[in-house]
């Protein structure tokens, strides 16, 4: 099976996953995650359901301009979306990268149509439908909403500017013309045409759908797509292909995640706007179980696997050396949710004794909590986006608060449950091995001694 796995599964996985759109989704995608992490410590600073603080804060003033950090950075994601996955396209192309990344923003901006009611600072709706209306940018568009288009958005335009530049159809100048210079002139015929295309596209939605691409993208794709995601069938998979990949050496949750953040962070940004909103955090407001901190924080934490149960059991039960010295290599990584020591050192990559445990921890967890948000035992998480490399239980508190912390330490400790069998029975075979191994060592060492007597 091993055999088969490798030779016929993995090389069409990592073709894919080595494909140009894949590659600059993945990349792509990259540039959104240090705003997110700002926009998320304003929202946690302006927003916290605490009465006391939130009292304070409103004494203070300061909400209002905390609310102006967090709507342009984390709320403006798919703005950096299609620029960052153009820009990567056309940087794998080694072409000028920046170019593409402009001309995907403008055509991200041409075709949208505003299609949100318009409010004032009080609330109140000024303008119901505010199609047709020019002169302001619809911003429910800019973040999570408009994610999809992003990506698509972000992939043809990177692709078709590409193809012209390499193809040279565009305007060249002599030498002697300054770099800067000369690749605003290379830029102008692709642009010109994507632009125009772009019109043309926004021209067709306005007279023959009536509606927005944007917006036809949001209802026709996207939210079909986050719906099929956010549901017990899309956690257990996800949770499955992450560690499956990895048994076999290659980076499971690298490629999961770059396949997976757009949809994941359109989620976690409608939930950040609920939690923003002051509105109840539930599935009937619009919120989302399967987030990327659902991922990152119960099926990732500590590693790919979810490794702590086989630390804790290395540190204070392990009897093999082999074992004992990488419990001590592993922990302050572990701490910060990097477990490479122990993939490819105890390995648990292509390791059979292991390889259910490895799978079946973090799909347990991904699985309990997800039941768990749907039965009101843990809240919804707030969509504030938390670095990968936060330590576990804190990360917990920050994404749900203190019975989302609770929670993440019993799937901590659900680990060491599963895997205590498995990986005694491995430490046991490592000792024998070891054992073996020195009484061979002492009886050549005695044979020697004895030839020389």
């Amino acid at each position: 099976m091993g055999d088969y796995i490798n030779q016929k599964v993995l090389p069409k996985i990592m073709k894919f996953t080595s494909t140009r759109p894949i590659t600059a989704l993945k990349n792509g995608m990259m540039y959104t995650i240090p705003f997110i992490i700002v926009g998320s410590f304003f929202l946690i600073l302006g927003s916290l359901p605490v009465e006391s603080w939130a009292n304070w804060m409103n004494s203070t003033g300061l909400v209002p301009y905390f609310n102006q950090i967090y709507n342009f950075s984390f709320n403006i994601m798919a703005l950096i979306a299609v620029t960052g996955i153009a820009y990567e396209w056309a940087r794998a192309e080694k072409i000028d990268p920046l170019a593409s990344g402009i001309t995907a923003l403008l055509s991200f901006l041409i075709v949208l149509q505003p299609s949100n009611p318009i409010v004032n600072q009080a609330g109140k709706t000024i303008v119901t439908n505010s199609r047709g209306i020019t002169g302001w940018i619809d911003t429910g568009f800019l973040g999570g909403k408009g994610m999809i288009a992003a990506i698509i958005i972000g992939l043809l335009t990177g692709w078709i500017y590409s193809w012209f530049v390499k193809n040279n159809i565009t305007i060249k100048l002599p030498d002697s013309v300054p770099a800067n210079v000369a690749n605003s002139f290379i830029a102008l015929i692709p642009a010109a045409v994507l632009l125009t295309g772009w019109g043309l596209v926004y021209m067709f939605f306005d007279h023959f759908a009536h509606e927005g691409m944007l917006q036809w993208l949001y209802q026709v794709i996207q939210t079909p797509l986050q719906g099929l995601t956010d549901s017990f069938g899309g956690v257990l998979v996800v949770s499955l292909l992450i560690t499956f990949l990895w048994f076999f050496g290659v980076h499971g949750s690298a490629i999961i995640s770059g396949v997976m953040t757009g949809i994941l962070m359109s989620n976690s940004t409608d939930n950040a706007a609920l939690f923003h909103s002051g509105k109840a955090l539930t599935v009937a407001n619009g919120g989302h179980i399967f987030t990327q901190a659902l991922l990152d924080q119960f099926g990732t934490v500590t590693g790919a696997g979810i490794t702590v149960g086989l630390l804790f059991y290395i540190l204070f039960f392990a009897k093999s050396d082999q074992l004992k010295a990488l419990g001590t290599l592993e922990i302050a990584p572990a701490i910060f949710n990097i477990n490479e020591p122990f993939l490819f050192g105890i390995p648990l990559v292509m390791n059979p004794v292991l390889a259910i445990p490895f799978m079946v921890v973090p799909a347990l967890s991904m699985s309990l909590t997800y039941f768990a948000i749907k039965l009101g035992i843990i809240p919804l998480f707030n969509g504030i986006y938390v670095p990968w490399t936060t330590p576990a239980i804190f990360s917990g508190f920050l994404v749900g608060g203190w019975r989302t912390a609770l929670w993440q330490a019993l799937m901590l400790a659900m680990s060491f449950a599963v895997y205590f069998p498995f990986i005694r029975t491995y430490d046991n075979t490592l000792l024998k091995q070891e054992q073996e191994k020195l009484a061979e060592e002492n009886k050549e060492k005695s044979d020697t001694a004895t030839a020389q007597a």
